[in-house]
């Protein structure tokens, strides 16, 4: 999947149609009483991030999102049922939070029924213009995809006579990157089988609420004397108290505003030399191993970091059951590569498989219950607490190879932050580079020449492995 932003997903003219939850489904959610079970973490601090940079007096939409194509002339009750029966099968699109207390500063969940859940259908109008349509569409998901409001998603379909291009939003404490990619597959197949006369055999995924419930009860029974809390704090020390930032000079004026950001995407390498950069990477652990070498080195050479620190993503998908479930299921660990003794891309791959087979473990626990326990001001100021470079794998995801067929977009919203965020997707076509950092002339600068180096990265390495191939077997005489 190409992640994207709306300006760059071949948004063409049609007429729109957008499906909310029904005003009678929104009524019964006003009425629930409170579902005990809590927030997670990561989603509370999501929230209160929000909520707190927006009474500073800024408006930072959060939303992420999918967008495909259904070929042919779409019915569109059928899309709504396929819509609504892919809706229900996930319980946190239909749980939301309100504040309570006495103070009115706690979150409290309630979470409707599935026999309570509809969705209501408006046609807005024809639109020949699609940088207009765009624009609208940006704007909606901004007003309703939203971590303040409940509901915060919207779904809306572009309905042409040739074909209908379909777009999800969500807020961002709903759905990971994991989600949003399983999400075309999984529609197009019940739309599909639903024209067809099949039925659809799935076996209900496990619940993203019971998740929240889970973790946190683990994560709570830790506190600031326990082994994960106290190698976060040496870590964050090491950072001169802070978590990492990227290790490229952004352009920014310490204390300034928050800066609004770009978007910089591209195919990085095709489809034989991301091949050839995994094999040579796979005996540490593969291409998001390689990647984070060669960060390391380009932080070393570009930034003249002695030491690449930064905060690697993993999944909390640890058990079967969460494997096809919609939610936020993301933790963090702390990378460190000493670059004195990782001067050259072998020695940095092992470098950092040390790093992340010691540390991984440490994602298991939610960054923001470590940070509560360190008792540090972490007081969020920006959407993002700190910087990532990610690399996934998505071909094995269901549907991923007619992903080019079918115009799948991983959306996310481009508007405010103080972070560089990349993101690297191995598609069947070759390695899909994006990144978000904020708009300053150093920082376009900076990310360029990262993006490109990084390119010759992997070129250079994937032209090794394919010389080592080719090198043939020394004949034995005698």
């Amino acid at each position: 999947m190409r992640i994207t932003d709306m300006q760059r997903c071949e948004v063409r003219p049609g007429r729109l149609v957008e499906w909310t939850l029904s005003p009678a489904t929104v009524e019964a959610a006003a009425r629930l009483p409170e579902d005990s079970r809590p927030p997670a973490y990561i989603q509370e601090s999501h929230i209160r991030t929000v909520r707190s940079v927006r009474e500073g007096g800024l408006f930072v939409p959060t939303w992420v999102g999918a967008a495909f194509d259904i070929p042919g002339r779409v019915d569109l009750d059928t899309l709504q049922d396929a819509l609504r029966s892919w809706t229900l099968r996930h319980e946190t699109l239909r749980s939301g939070f309100r504040w309570s207390g006495e103070s009115g500063d706690e979150m409290r969940r309630f979470t409707l029924d599935a026999d309570a859940v509809f969705l209501h259908r408006e046609v807005v109008g024809d639109f020949s213009d699609p940088a207009e349509l765009t624009q609208h569409l940006q704007d909606r998901f901004d007003v309703t995809a939203d971590a303040l409001c409940w509901p915060n998603f919207l779904y809306a379909a572009v309905v042409r006579d040739d074909s209908t291009s379909v777009y999800l939003a969500f807020d961002h404490s709903n759905v990971d990157s994991y989600s949003i990619q399983r999400l075309p597959a999984d529609v197009h197949e019940l739309y599909t089988a639903a024209v067809e006369g099949r039925r659809v055999e799935q076996t209900s995924p496990g619940s993203y609420v019971d998740f929240c419930e889970i973790e946190r009860a683990d994560a709570d029974r830790i506190d600031a004397t326990h082994e994960v809390v106290a190698r976060w704090r040496d870590f964050i020390r090491r950072c001169d108290g802070k978590l990492p930032h990227f290790p490229l000079d952004l352009g920014l004026v310490p204390g300034g505003k928050l800066p609004t950001q770009r978007l910089m995407n591209e195919m990085l390498v095709g489809a034989d030399d991301a091949a050839a950069f995994e094999a040579y990477c796979r005996p540490f652990g593969g291409g998001a191993v390689g990647v984070l070498a060669a960060t390391s080195l380009i932080a070393h050479q570009l930034g003249g970091q002695s030491v690449y620190r930064t905060v690697v993503p993993f999944h909390t998908r640890v058990k079967s059951r969460w494997s096809d479930s919609v939610g936020w299921y993301v933790g963090g660990a702390p990378l460190e590569v000493p670059l004195a003794r990782a001067a050259d891309f072998p020695s940095a791959l092992r470098a950092v498989q040390g790093e992340l087979r010691a540390n991984r473990s440490l994602a298991r626990v939610p960054l923001a219950r470590v940070l509560r326990l360190l008792g540090a001001d972490f007081r969020p100021t920006s959407p993002d607490l700190y910087s990532i470079v990610s690399y996934v794998d998505a071909r094995g995801l269901p549907g991923s190879e007619r992903w080019a067929e079918l115009s799948v977009y991983g959306l996310m919203r481009v508007s405010y932050g103080d972070q560089a965020c990349v993101w690297l997707n191995r598609l069947h076509e070759g390695v899909w580079f994006a990144c978000r950092y904020p708009d300053t002339d150093i920082a376009y600068k900076n990310m360029s020449r990262y993006a490109e180096r990084l390119r010759d990265v992997i070129v250079s390495v994937a032209r090794e492995q394919r010389l080592a191939e080719r090198k043939p077997e020394p004949v034995s005489v005698g």
